[in-house]
């Protein structure tokens, strides 16, 4: 690689990498063994170098060609190994150049240990741009390698390593076809080619994050006989309710960024071949076919008036049985290799996290779960401390060589289910959610609790039903773009200020808030919650977003989990979704389709159900519950174009009726009230 590209290269990595938080001291996880598996990882490996293959061709069964660069372990003496070895695949719509340029910046001698030092002298803990540094403490997590999907000691370790572009983006040829059939298929076909190599010895892996998470998800519910394990960092299973449309609205923030960035990456052209006369010119054909894969969907979800007549592309969005939900929509149940899965409490795809690992059909210890106080950006922020589970590229060393080398280093000592408790510190779980818990209703009251004084309403969260009758408006505004949520969709871009993202209290000048008395004791939250809602539109639609808070002694309001539904969308397939034993539903599911559009008539009461994302938390004594009720959650989502329009942006109505209560289903391990 050139003296220039390791340049840039080394500029670039700082703001490649990702980001994340180093949480607070908390008692140390149960993890013997993270000390001795930190230095199998970091210590001196077999191999002395990697060698690299550039752009390897892999055509695939319909003719299309992928390109993929091939890592292999070289011996002491410089020699390539030849012997057959356990082989990781990776496949990712970011263009492998990317990978390239952030690899090759880590290997430049000193750079990466320097960078870790630098981090790890940074403190802003107690600035109000803490977030900042938090961001930063995932160069420490093993991000970069997991995520990118190439870490140069597993290579040394004795592994091979294939990163491909997934067809339709970096250098591969056709069209991008996002997770449909066809891209699962070349996933599959993929590794089916790289465990006929010479140089595998036919047990195949898959490592990699987000878009590359969720495909190693989609192979291994159709999984091909050389696979044997996967590392997935931060996937998502059910993507219409993590991203596309969560609770009906269109992801406004994400999405846009996250599809202006693929489609410009996948235009970069390869400017080797061009020198050497070799340019794929059915790559630029191909390109120009297709320069704004998704875009259009996108568009007509913003801007299509009304549902009398639908474009196709949205119609295909809003069908369940369409070829886009098929692709978006994963099947956890069908897992059947050994599955090890980092998530985070406020990533984009939190919602996915814990079902997916609760849906995986394998036994604890083949399927583990990380789950961390993280968004999207900082996969791994606060691992490789004390009283943490080790680094996320630890994790994959032990995974990889426990299902694909048969060295077992004591894995089931770990987890299955390792988590950081919000309000306490790392803890270990056998289940989620944990043990012993019971699911009880909280009911809204309009009597203020005295803690939120500049919200629309200061009303309260009683153990009883209020004893009055009263309605609570609220209406659409701006503060909550100064908000978790917007953090949370952004990536955690917008996590820098502390302000915001760490503190409620500006987003909650437009909102209802409930809030309970302090916890007398540490009261544990663990699993999906539900907020019922009976509202009045003036309207024929509505969009409504709730938070789940914890209120410190200080005043300071922390989101723990969040949720949001339109109100025309407000059906529930009861096979997928879970009630206690008197009848409340604790994880609503909404179909989000078009068939499922229920009317809403101005002046009537909806009774709505809003799944608020799984999460595990601790209420320590002095703290309260607090839920925000917002009538809109910008810019992090909108409602489909033809439902905003409906809600003509009125101001919406909560009931808080003794006969027809509003309330929150809490799973907890002692009374709130």
């Amino acid at each position: 690689m050139s003296r220039v590209i390791r340049t840039v290269a080394a500029v670039a990595v700082a703001a490649a990498v990702g980001c994340a938080a180093v949480p607070a001291a908390a008692e140390p996880a149960a993890d013997a063994h993270s000390v001795a598996w930190t230095a199998l990882h970091d210590g001196p490996q077999p191999y002395a170098d990697i060698h690299i293959d550039w752009d390897v061709p892999i055509r695939m069964s319909d003719g299309v060609v992928l390109k993929a660069n091939v890592y292999r372990p070289v011996k002491q003496g410089g020699e390539v190994e030849r012997q057959p070895l356990p082989t990781i695949v990776n496949l990712t719509p970011y263009t492998k150049l990317m990978t390239t340029l952030i690899d090759t910046a880590l290997a430049v001698p000193g750079l990466q240990p320097l960078t870790v030092r630098l981090v790890n002298r940074v403190n802003l803990s107690r600035t109000p741009v803490s977030g900042f540094g938090d961001l930063l403490h995932a160069v420490d997590g093993g991000t970069v390698q997991t995520v990118l999907g190439l870490d140069r000691d597993l290579i040394r370790a004795g592994y091979t390593q294939v990163i491909a572009d997934v067809r339709g983006t970096g250098f591969s040829q056709g069209a991008w076809d996002t997770l449909g059939e066809r891209e699962q298929l070349d996933t599959r076909e993929v590794i089916e080619w790289a465990a006929a190599q010479p140089w595998s010895n036919g047990r195949v892996g898959m490592s990699g994050g987000s878009y590359s998470g969720i495909n190693q998800l989609r192979a291994a519910e159709n999984a091909p006989a050389p696979l044997r394990a996967i590392f997935p960092v931060e996937p998502g299973s059910d993507l219409m309710r993590d991203v596309v449309a969560p609770g009906g609205g269109v992801g406004t923030t994400f999405l846009p960024m996250w599809l202006s960035t693929v489609n410009q990456l996948k235009l970069i052209p390869d400017v080797q071949s061009m020198l050497q006369g070799t340019f794929d010119w059915e790559w630029l054909r191909e390109r120009m076919s297709d320069p704004a894969s998704n875009v259009d969907l996108l568009a007509q979800a913003l801007l299509t008036p009304s549902l009398d007549n639908v474009p196709p592309a949205l119609a295909d969005a809003l069908d369940e049985n369409s070829y886009f939900r098929r692709g978006i929509e994963g099947h956890p149940e069908r897992i059947t290799v050994p599955t090890f899965v980092y998530g985070g409490w406020h990533d984009i795809f939190a919602n996915s996290a814990t079902k997916l690992y609760n849906a995986i059909p394998l036994p604890a210890g083949q399927k583990q779960l990380v789950v961390g106080d993280t968004y999207h950006a900082n996969p791994g922020s606060g691992t490789g401390i004390p009283g943490a589970p080790p680094r996320l590229d630890v994790l994959q060393r032990v995974w990889f060589d426990k299902w694909l080398k048969d060295i077992d280093h004591g894995l089931g000592d770990f987890g299955p289910i390792t988590v950081w408790e919000q309000g306490g510190g790392w803890i270990s779980l056998g289940q989620f959610p944990q043990k012993d818990l019971n699911h009880r209703r909280v009911y809204l009251s309009a009597e203020p609790s005295g803690t939120a004084g500049k919200a629309v309403h200061d009303g309260s969260l009683t153990m009883s039903a209020p004893a009055e009758r009263r309605t609570l408006t609220v209406g659409p505004g701006l503060a909550s773009a100064c908000s978790r949520d917007t953090a949370q969709g952004s990536a955690g871009m917008a996590a820098v200020l502390d302000v915001c993202a760490k503190d409620s209290r500006i987003a909650e000048r437009n909102a209802l808030t409930f809030t309970s008395a302090p916890m007398t004791e540490p009261t544990v939250i663990s699993g999906p919650v539900n907020v019922h809602l009976n509202t009045v539109h003036d309207a024929t639609d509505g969009y409504w977003s709730v938070t789940m808070n914890d209120v410190a002694p200080d005043g300071s309001s922390k989101v723990l989990s969040t949720g949001q539904l339109t109100a025309s969308l407000r059906a529930v397939d009861e096979q997928k979704s879970s009630r206690t034993p008197t009848g409340d539903l604790t994880e609503p599911f909404n179909p989000i389709t078009l068939d499922s559009v229920q009317p809403v008539v101005p002046g009537e009461p909806v009774a709505l159900d809003i799944a608020v994302i799984p999460t595990q938390a601790v209420l320590r004594p002095g703290h309260r519950l607090r839920i925000d009720v917002f009538a809109g959650n910008s810019p992090k989502a909108l409602a489909f174009r033809p439902m905003l329009n409906n809600t003509e942006l009125k101001p919406q109505h909560l009931e808080l009726d003794p006969s027809a209560p509003s309330f929150v289903v809490v799973p907890t391990d002692r009374p709130l009230g």
